[in-house]
Parts: C-alpha cells; structure tokens; sequence
C-alpha cells in the first residue's frame, strides 16, 4: 500500500502544528536561561513523563525491538536490559531526588555540588563531562536523521518526490535530503521555543503514537482470530533455560542465524552479565542527556521521582502493544514482506516499515507514519535541547561570557542550536565512513562512565580527581578493547569496569579529599546513603537534629518490585494481543498487588 492523500494530510498538518508551537511558545522561552533550557522549572511531572517517554520512543530502537520479538518472542523482553531499562525505576525509587536536589541546570554543573568549584581533578572532570555529553549528543543527531532519511525513503518514493524538487539529488543521497527536511522543522520549533516547545510537541506526538499503536493492536487481533502463529515451541514463553531453547529451522531457518550472531544461545550466562551489567549502570543515574535535563527540569525533587515513575508507566504498554501487533502481522504475512539484506540473508530490522507499509489501512498509515516521525522529531529536540544546555551554561557562561545578559543568551542558544544541528548534518553525509569511528568513541566514552559515576553518589572519599582518571582509563581501555577482543563486548564489560575502577580509586588517593565544607554541604542537601559515616559525623556534630537516609534496603525493595511491575508493563500488551488468558490475569494481578505495596512503601514517603 502506498501513501494516500489523507496520510499525507495528516503528516502535514503535523509538521505544520510543531513549526506553530515553535513560534508561539518563542516568547515563554526567552524569558531567561532557565526558562529556555528547563522550561523554567514550572512544568508539571506528568508532561515531563510523557515528553520523556516519547524521547525515548525513537524509530531506530522500535525497529530493532520489532525484531527482537520476531525471532526470540517473548523472551525478547529481557534483551533491552542491555541499555538497560530498569535504570527508570532506580530513578524512579531515590536517584531522581538526589539528582533534582542539587537544583543545578546540567550535569556537569551537578558536579561543582559535589566536588566544588576548585581543587585537584576538577576543572578536567567538568571538561570531560561536557565532552561526553557533546561527542553522545553529536553521534545520536548524525545517525538519526540518516536513519530517519532511510525510513521515510520507503514510504515516499524518490520518483514521486523528484518532479517538484529543482535540483538533482544523487541515489545514494536521497535518504539524506528527506533526513534535512525533517530535521529542520524538528530544528525549527525545538530552537525557538525550548523546553515548553518540546514537551508540547512530545505530548502531541504522543498521542498520535499512541492512537497508532493501539490500532496497530486492534488490526493485529483482528487478523490474528481464527490463525497460529507459526513459531517454534518456547515462542510465547518469556521463561527461559540454560539454553534460549528456540529453533527456527524448517520455519524461518535465517532466525537461527540471527540467533547465533546475536550470541544469545547460552542465554542464561547472557542474561546474568546483562544484569550484573544493567545494575551497575544503573546505580550511576541518569547520563548527561534528554533524560537528566527532564529530571532537572522537574519543580521539586518530589516531582522528579514522580516523573521517572511515569515514563515506564506510559511508554511500555504503547510500545509493545505496536511491538506485538507488527509482529504477529509480520509472522502471518511473511511471505509477502520483502526482508532480503541483499546480499541473500534476511534483515528482521525491515518488519516494522515493511508491515505498516503493507498492513495498515488509509489513515491509520498516516496516524503511524506521523507518530514514528515525531518519534524523530522528539527524540531530536531533546537531544539538541542538551547539547545547548552544555554548550552554552557549561562553555560559554563557564568560560567566555559569564556575565551575558537574558537576550544574549537566547541569541547564543538560538545560534549554537544551529551550529550543532549543521554539524550533526555533515557527520550524518559522512556516517558510511565514520560510523565505526563514531560507534567506537560514543561506545568508549560509556565505558568510562558507570565506575566514576556511581562512585560520585555512595562514596565520600571519591573525589574530581578519581572521577576525571576513572572516566579516562575506562575510555583508553575501550578504546583499546577493540584491538584485543573485537570489539566491546558484554563479556569483556567486567574487565572494562575494573580497569575504570582502578582509575578510580588511584585517582582519588593521589589527591586530597573534596573540601570538607563542599561535601558537608553535599550531603545535607542531597541526603544520601551509602558510605558517608565520616561526613554524617561532622553534620552531626554541627547540627544534632540531622537525621541520616536510611532507606537504602527500603528503596532496593522498591526497586525490586519496580522490576517486576515493568517487566508485566512489557508482557501486558503483548499477552492481550496474542489472548493468552491465564498469564494476562497472572500479570494484571501481580501488577495490582506491586501498585498497592508501592503505594505505601513509595508514593506515601515521596518528600523534597
């Protein structure tokens, strides 16, 4: 099925909607730096969740999440532990608070809350922190609007579109010229109106999302009754064994191969690294981008906890029930999607555009073609929003103009937006040949960062100069790695985390502490637990009333059961969808219980 005119229409009326928000919400956005980069700190919690959750939605990872579940099913639900996506609910439970506590506008301003503003380490912790921010920032708007390119290739032909265009635009390059269309209206509305026009846009795109993937549900249902999938056995279980326990042969014999260059055959050992991994991460707090600048920009430390508890809530059942239900219409029509690699293998990442250009009917196309656009598009204005924030609040008040006026700061945010979204552009024309340059140092950049910066939050001791030596070793060595193992892989990640911890706590015990006033203030402020005896003592001493955190096993409660509640979030949908019966009613069950215990044991102990 091709594009009709009432698809077209509603992408149109789409892209005009965000370019008026833009424009209108221009003024709100000007009124001070805060209020252009963090929407003044005034927004409420549930928009900021949901504009989170849309950010999160983003086209290249639903893609490769549709086939996930295609060839492993259910058991699929445990791969995207990788990134990993219980690290909402250890935000959710007490790190959102201690983040918002701080009232800092970015994250490496955060650091001068915890180590102060001079000292040993920290002028070169700062640094490396805006770095890694940027060079992630820069690496996701490159491949973004290239991957975007490619996706709306499928949908709008060149041939259709090359009559009205007035040049010549090479074959190789197409997917490129519709990458900057989209990008400049992202561009356009995310520039001028900041973070209110972003999280307006993301609640737009939000709805049509999920108007889109609920239908994508309903039609997958519909076709579904009266059908069997033709799966292997184990298909529709998420429970798994030492073994995935999955063979395709004789059905789909390419998924087999998919399997064995995943490297997921032994999934218990993977599925325990990935764990091992995922808490690690996790226990370090949000990375430098959209997702800190959204608990920044939260009213409260209360809200932000209330914020990131929103996000799994709102984003997980909407992004599988569209999971789901292109999967089961991708498996009932195989033969008729084109997945061919081209070089005779079988590319599963081509479900998702190949099933709703083949099985969505007029309108509804248009309702999901738009919603996986503004997928785009938010994820976009976020990650340009951070780098922005870094930019101008980390670079230029930091070290060129620490005096700038309102307007001049606008003016200045308005023109680095510019410059980094041209700059994103001509990496993108270059991503055929700096794709592994750019994977590898956006990859390394994340091996230094989980020992230095779950460190900053439970130890006392860890100082600037730790952090900064334990984010650089850990970047050598994955630079490294590659040379040494083929590339980074999870079962070379303890060695990698070692090899940062070490930088870590060397770095730390070649300077002095952190000055004690800084920490004292730290810790009063942001309220810890952890391994922070020797400062409570000193607080204690000044102020006999300070009352310590104790609710380090209360909150590893929490986010026990904030696990379980998001791995039911996943397997809802995808159990209604398919009309498994008894495991539906398992799951909404555990879920009614998790929300009744979470009730008391969270929601009633949310405090500032």
């Amino acid at each position: 099925m091709k594009l009709q005119l009432v698809d077209i229409s509603i992408v149109v009326s789409y892209l005009v909607m965000m370019v008026l928000i833009g424009w209108f919400l221009r003024k709100k956005a000007r009124q001070n730096k805060e209020s252009y980069l963090l929407g003044g700190k005034k927004l409420p919690w549930y928009m900021l969740g949901l504009s989170d959750a849309s950010d999160m939605f983003d086209i290249s990872g639903t893609m490769w999440m549709v086939a996930l579940c295609f060839v492993y099913g259910l058991k699929s639900i445990w791969i995207p532990w990788l990134w990993p996506v219980f690290n909402q609910v250890f935000n959710m439970m007490y790190l959102a608070k201690w983040l918002r506590r701080s009232n800092a506008n970015t994250g490496a301003e955060w650091l001068a809350t915890r180590f102060g503003l001079s000292g040993t380490g920290v002028g070169a912790s700062h640094i490396i922190v805006v770095a890694f921010a940027l060079i992630g920032c820069l690496g996701f708007l490159a491949y973004g609007f290239v991957g975007l390119g490619k996706f709306m290739e499928i949908f709008v032909p060149w041939h259709i579109v090359s009559p009205y265009v007035p040049f010549d635009v090479a074959p190789e390059y197409v997917a490129h010229f519709y990458g900057i269309v989209f990008t400049l209206f992202a561009m356009f509305y995310s520039i001028l109106g900041g973070m209110h026009s972003i999280v307006l846009g993301d609640m737009i795109k939000y709805i049509i999302l999920g108007t889109g993937c609920i239908a994508v549900g309903i039609i997958a249902v519909t076709h579904l009754r009266g059908n069997t999938l033709n799966v292997p056995a184990g298909w529709n279980n998420p429970f798994f064994g030492v073994d995935l326990g999955l063979d395709w042969k004789g059905i789909i014999d390419d998924a087999n191969k998919k399997i064995k260059d995943d490297g997921f055959g032994l999934f218990s050992i993977f599925f325990m690294m990935m764990l091992f991994k995922g808490v690690l991460a996790s226990l370090a707090g949000p990375a430098p981008n959209y997702d800190m600048q959204k608990v920044l920009s939260t009213r409260s430390p209360k809200e932000a906890s209330k914020m990131t508890g929103f996000v799994s809530i709102i984003l997980l059942p909407v992004r599988y029930t569209l999971i789901i239900g292109l999967t089961v219409l991708a498996l009932l029509y195989y033969d008729q999607l084109n997945l061919s690699d081209g070089a005779g293998g079988t590319d599963f990442e081509r479900i998702l555009p190949g099933a709703v250009n083949n099985f969505l009917p007029v309108g509804i196309m248009g309702i999901m073609l738009t919603g996986l656009l503004g997928a785009f598009m938010g994820t976009f204005s976020g990650t340009l929003n951070a780098a922005q924030a870094y930019i101008v609040n980390d670079i230029y008040l930091k070290y060129v103009n620490p005096n700038a006026g309102t307007k001049k700061v606008i003016l200045i945010n308005y023109f680095v937006g510019v410059v980094v979204v041209a700059t994103g552009i001509v990496l993108g024309f270059f991503a055929k040949d700096v794709n592994s340059i750019l994977q590898w140092i956006v990859g390394a950049l994340y091996g230094g960062y989980i020992a230095a910066n779950m460190l900053k939050w439970y130890w006392w001791r860890f100082n600037a100069n730790g952090f900064f030596w334990g984010m650089i070793s850990g970047i050598a060595a994955a630079l490294v790695f590659p040379f040494i193992f083929t590339g980074i892989s999870l079962y070379s990640w303890p060695l990698l985390f070692l090899i940062s911890l070490a930088g870590c706590i060397i770095g730390t015990y070649t300077a002095p502490p952190t000055d004690l006033e800084v920490l004292k203030s730290f810790y009063r402020t942001v309220k810890p637990w952890g391994f922070w005896g020797w400062i409570h003592s000193r607080v204690v001493a000044e102020d006999p009333t300070f009352q310590p955190n104790r609710r380090f096993k209360l909150d590893m409660f929490n986010v026990a059961l904030g696990i379980t509640a998001q791995c039911c979030l996943t397997l809802l949908p995808m159990y209604l969808v398919l009309w498994m019966e008894l495991p539906l009613l398992i799951t909404i069950a555990i879920l009614v219980v998790i929300a009744i215990i979470l009730k008391r044991t969270w929601w009633n102990k949310l405090e500032d």
